[in-house]
């Protein structure tokens, strides 16, 4: 099933293998996920999807047309709401209220995490891209960690779209893919993921079936 189970990141641990392997994981705190809302192609929405709610937040927090969507649909206000395209055999079991939990994944099962990186401000191109060092010797002054030539004077006379500069770092959405879930604790509803997960400690994260 394509659908985007929404999670939180609750930091890197370790687990041991029977072989005395020490695997590094990522725990994710994988759900509920509260079906808040179906659309069908013969809707009015014009296509195929789920919405999906997790996390608790004061009522006091919504606006009236968020309180009268969660009241429409009989489930309490969620904090995050995400939409999962599906396909019309997916959606034809789905009810409205129906939850989604760790047990929508197994153990050695190959996932999709995507997340938004940690922002790190404005970067140059050494921290950015990874540039080199100039060498800080034959009369090298003050431009040791500049970019260099950016292009020609004459022609094109212009600098080209697209180039590794210095700017904004970070904080834009990444996309881990073909990720194992080492082990799924279904009574916590924990997924335990080998590898680094893109994002801060609890940080909302979205948790998929491998596309590839």
């Amino acid at each position: 099933m394509s659908i985007e189970l929404l999670c939180r990141k609750l930091g890197m641990s370790q687990l041991f293998a029977e072989t005395g392997e020490a695997i590094p994981v990522t725990v994710l705190e994988a759900g509920p996920n509260t079906v808040v809302q179906i659309k069908r192609e013969d809707g009015p929405d014009g296509y195929t999807a789920v919405q999906l709610g997790f996390g608790e937040r004061r009522e006091s927090l919504f606006n009236k047309p968020d309180l009268g969507h969660f009241a429409k649909a009989g489930v309490e206000p969620q904090r995050f709401v995400l939409e999962s395209r599906l396909s019309a055999e997916e959606a034809e079991g789905l009810e409205v209220g129906q939850e989604f939990k760790s047990d929508l994944f197994e153990e050695g099962q190959r996932v999709d995490v995507i997340g938004t990186s940690k922002g790190r401000g404005f970067a140059g191109v050494v921290k950015r891209h990874g540039f080199k060092i100039k060498k800080r010797t034959h009369g090298t002054h003050e431009y040791f960690r500049h970019p260099g030539s950016i292009g020609a004077g004459a022609s094109p006379g212009r600098v080209f779209k697209g180039g590794r500069q210095a700017g904004q770092m970070g904080n834009a959405r990444v996309t881990v893919q073909n990720l194992e879930v080492v082990r799924v604790d279904a009574e916590n509803n924990l997924v335990f993921v080998r590898g680094a997960v893109p994002g801060h400690v609890k940080g909302l994260v979205k948790l998929r079936a491998a596309i590839k």
